[in-house]
């Protein structure tokens, strides 16, 4: 579960794979993403962007990471990592300087230099849609503000990356050991704090440590760091621009191309004289006779209807690929240049960039790789033009031949055909009709007519067909030229390989540019405090660890870090906050409390209740949401939602400052030096009544709460700040419950309804609840 900061909406991930998104209000669904091959099933973490605007989830099954729009179920951006995620963090800079105040305020350049990138046809697959001509908007909402937020991956194995704007990775982080279950990195950029499960042996407990990581390299270096992200970002926005534009290009190319290409092969394999295909043709041509198998050919197979739809098809599938070529790839590839260009730029100011790792030498050879990729799209350009022209001739010719065989009527403006024309489609016959028994062993064809599918194909394959270079004066003029040949100011060109092949090199090279700073940056972050915090016991069950303490915060308003964990004592599950200051230089407030509280429900207020820690999470700065279960005689009142002020925690600032940090020791090997701290609560508490309350997951800016069951099925929403009538704090606006194998709409959900969030609304009397979970039973 997480709440949007900006919205009362609040995203949930089930078992089955579902995102679903729904509003506070009567909590309604406003959508759900189904699992798809595209995504994958298994949602492991869910993180906001600060603004509001974008939901950021991670799949464990296919290591991937999606970058939802909050108004649509549509993924506007996607990308792999090396280990499955288990925690995700989104945060955004706070800190404030002049420099950083003009960048912010500047408008971007490339708006006033560049035109405008031309919307995709919206007539192309889904994929198009971010930039199709409805959503044109849609690479700016991907992009953002212009503040730096930072969307923090942990995973397995020790595994964190660091994602500025939440698309350019901009540190990977090494050092820390176990897998991932919280880390927060400052508002400030000055430290990251890990909580992780080491788990030493299979055989052996686990371990929960806190490791503290100084990531001053970030903070020091903010207005350049923040203006190499923006940059990389509309770099890997222009690169899924130009891959979406070539997809639309493979669309517009169809299959029907390549009939002629498959027709001849079957003439040639069937036919029983001698003549080659290219002679049948000629003599056709030239004496206007055909043998009686070209005939059955033309007439029987290949048709005059049939012919008619393959000259109309490569028309508008060849126009439909030009105007793609001339309007997006380019303008495309060229905004990718501009921007490469100030890169370069930047990086040639060592003061600034260089501690960074941006890398000057690298950038060219990206430029490079760019420049090879418009040459390639303009050898395309070439090869549509002669191909439609050749094509034109052909058809035309070809289409009087087969209306005279069929004796049928030819029109007199057809019928016309200069010298000239018959020679341009010999020259085309001779060219286009040899037959090649080596393509037949590669691609199981004689032929290869059609020349621009070809440059579509996703593969290593050098090209059938490449262009003809020979007499080329300029090719002649490099060869001759000693000095131009190695000329760092030529792109190299590749004649032989196909566009994708051309737009994959080109993507490796600035993958590689782009990878640079990121483990430089990555190398600069060291570990500055490393406290083992407890065991986990094997027979803890396998919940989700989404949810599971500690959870870690940062107050941004005093830059601390706090950890929120719960360690048993004397078989009570105490809640411990720990804190530290998120400059790691600075001992001040760091230091470790325990708590526990008062009866809730006896009379005797004096006394320190039985209360065990279920969850707890920051509700905002001053304030910790808990769920403990009292141990009651009373059925169905054994859950407590409780707000803990701080205030209350930390009467005396020296208390918890008990040195902690030196010891090798574990904490729950010390609980007994932990100075504890008894809450009496008077009024921010409510009973759960009849629910096995488990987790909660809170907003403080809208003031909100959900609790869900240990079941995994039911949710209760709160507001937490109404005030009825002198009443409690709390106010329960309504229940949720949901049937998953009882809701016919929802075919992606598993039969038994056993692993799913409840998502769907219902009012429901608190007595009605047992009676609902008992229903859910198989």
């Amino acid at each position: 579960m997480a709440w949007s900061p900006k919205r009362d909406l609040i995203a949930l991930a089930n078992r089955a794979g579902e995102v679903l998104l729904h509003r506070l209000a009567n909590f309604q669904r406003v959508w759900s993403l189904p699992p798809n091959e595209n995504t994958g099933k298994e949602v492991t973490a869910l993180a906001w962007r600060p603004d509001g605007k974008i939901l950021a989830f991670g799949l464990a099954d296919t290591k991937r990471i999606i970058l939802c729009d909050v108004e649509k179920p549509e993924s506007l951006h996607s990308f792999s990592v090396e280990l499955s995620i288990t925690y995700m963090h989104w945060m955004e800079v706070t800190e404030e300087s002049s420099v950083l105040t003009s960048f912010y305020n500047a408008e971007d350049e490339s708006n006033l230099l560049l035109p405008k990138l031309p919307a995709l046809p919206k007539n192309y697959s889904t994929t198009a849609k971010i930039f199709s001509e409805e959503k044109s908007d849609e690479i700016m909402k991907l992009l953002g503000d212009v503040r730096l937020n930072a969307l923090v991956l942990g995973g397995s194995s020790g595994f964190i990356e660091i994602y500025a704007y939440g698309m350019f990775k901009i540190a990977t982080v090494n050092g820390v050991a176990g897998s991932c279950r919280g880390l927060c990195l400052s508002s400030d950029l000055k430290s990251l704090s890990v909580i992780t499960e080491i788990q030493n042996s299979s055989d052996s407990e686990a371990e929960i440590t806190y490791f503290q990581l100084d990531t001053s390299l970030l903070s020091s270096y903010l207005p350049e760091v923040t203006r190499m992200a923006r940059k990389f970002t509309h770099i890997s926005t222009l690169l899924q621009y130009i891959k979406l534009s070539l997809t639309c290009m493979c669309e517009a190319w169809e299959e029907i191309l390549m009939q002629m290409d498959s027709r001849l092969t079957k003439f040639v394999q069937e036919k029983n004289t001698t003549t080659s295909v290219q002679d049948e043709f000629m003599q056709l041509l030239l004496w206007g006779k055909a043998s009686l198998e070209l005939q059955a050919l033309l007439m029987n197979q290949l048709t005059v209807k049939g012919l008619k739809k393959l000259g109309q098809s490569i028309e508008s599938s060849y126009s439909s690929i030009q105007k793609l070529v001339i309007s997006h790839l380019q303008s495309g590839s060229e905004a990718l240049l501009y921007h490469l260009s100030e890169l370069k730029g930047m990086a040639l100011w060592k003061q600034k960039y260089e501690s960074l790792g941006l890398d000057a030498s690298g950038i060219d050879e990206a430029i490079t790789a760019v420049g090879s990729f418009i040459l390639k799209a303009n050898e395309l350009l070439q090869v549509i033009d002669s191909s439609m022209k050749n094509f034109k001739a052909f058809f035309r010719w070809l289409y009087v031949a087969m209306l005279r065989m069929s004796e049928d009527h030819v029109l007199p403006e057809l019928n016309k055909m200069t010298q000239k024309d018959i020679t341009f489609v010999a020259d085309f016959l001779t060219e286009h009709f040899n037959e090649a028994p080596e393509l037949y062993n590669r691609k199981g064809k004689y032929f290869n007519v059609e020349r621009v599918g070809q440059y579509l194909k996703d593969e290593d394959d050098d090209l059938v067909s490449p262009p003809n270079t020979e007499g080329n004066q300029w090719f002649n003029f490099l060869k001759d030229s000693t000095h131009l040949k190695e000329s760092p100011l030529l792109f190299p060109y590749y004649p032989e390989k196909s566009l994708h092949f051309v737009k994959r090199q080109m993507e490796g090279v600035i993958d590689q540019c782009i990878q640079k700073p990121a483990d430089v940056i990555g190398k600069s972050v060291h570990q500055a405090v490393c406290v083992s915090l407890y065991k986990v016991s094997q027979s803890e069950d396998s919940t989700s660890q989404l949810f599971k303490l500690p959870f870690l915060w940062n107050d941004k308003t005093s830059n601390l870090h706090y950890v929120l964990f719960t360690m048993l004592e004397n078989s009570i599950s105490k809640i411990h906050i720990l804190r530290r200051h998120t400059d790691t230089s600075r001992s001040v407030s760091n230091g470790i409390l325990a708590v526990e509280f008062g009866n809730f429900l006896n009379n005797s207020i004096n006394e320190s209740s039985d209360s065990s820690c279920l969850d707890a999470h920051f509700y905002d700065d001053e304030t910790v949401t808990v769920v403990l279960k009292e141990s009651v005689q009373q059925e169905g009142k054994e859950r407590v939602l409780a707000q803990l002020p701080l205030s209350s925690v930390y009467v005396d600032e020296d208390q918890d400052r008990k040195s902690i940090w030196d010891s090798m020791e574990r904490l729950d090997e010390r609980s007994g030096e932990i100075p504890t701290r008894t809450v009496f609560l008077e009024s921010q508490w409510r009973v759960l009544e009849n629910m096995k309350a488990q987790y909660v997951s809170v907003n403080g800016i809208r003031k909100v709460s959900c609790v869900l069951s240990s079941n995994l099925r039911h949710i209760r929403v709160f507001e937490m700040d109404v005030e009825d009538d002198g009443e409690v704090e709390e106010e329960e606006e309504e229940e949720a419950t949901q049937i998953a194998a009882g809701e016919p709409d929802e075919p992606n959900q598993p039969a038994d309804g056993q692993d799913d969030v409840c998502d769907a609304s219902a009012e429901e009397l608190p007595d009605e609840t047992e009676e609902h979970e008992t229903s859910l039973d198989p």
